[in-house]
């Protein structure tokens, strides 16, 4: 029905395989649907799984995105592990995932 924290916590389930059975695809769909509606922690969930691989390709560049549009939500964690990443991240790459968050936001916008 669209409650992006029930989304998320699907996402989560899906991703754990608490309750359900262990579905990357299915964890990834529900916390991309939180996303959309602006939830900063399925924001913040995606940067995880981006940023260390997990049930995805690993791809800094995406988990920086995810992880500023989650600190633009007032995500801590977020924030601080965007600081940790910038380090890693050449100025082209962090210039890239700004583009990407931006193309992101005005295509979604903040619900």
């Amino acid at each position: 029905q669209g409650h992006a924290a029930a989304q998320n916590n699907l996402g989560a389930m899906y991703g754990r395989g608490q309750g359900v059975s262990k579905d990357p695809t299915k964890a990834v769909k529900w916390y991309r649907k939180a996303a959309k509606q602006g939830f900063a922690r399925a924001q913040f969930n995606l940067g995880f799984m981006y940023g260390t691989g997990q049930d995805v390709p690993q791809d800094d560049v995406r988990a920086h995105m995810w992880w500023s549009l989650a600190a633009a939500g007032g995500h801590q964690n977020a924030a601080r592990n965007l600081t940790i990443l910038a380090k890693r991240l050449t100025f082209a790459q962090i210039a890239e995932a700004q583009r990407l968050a931006r193309e992101w936001l005005a295509k979604h916008g903040k619900k």
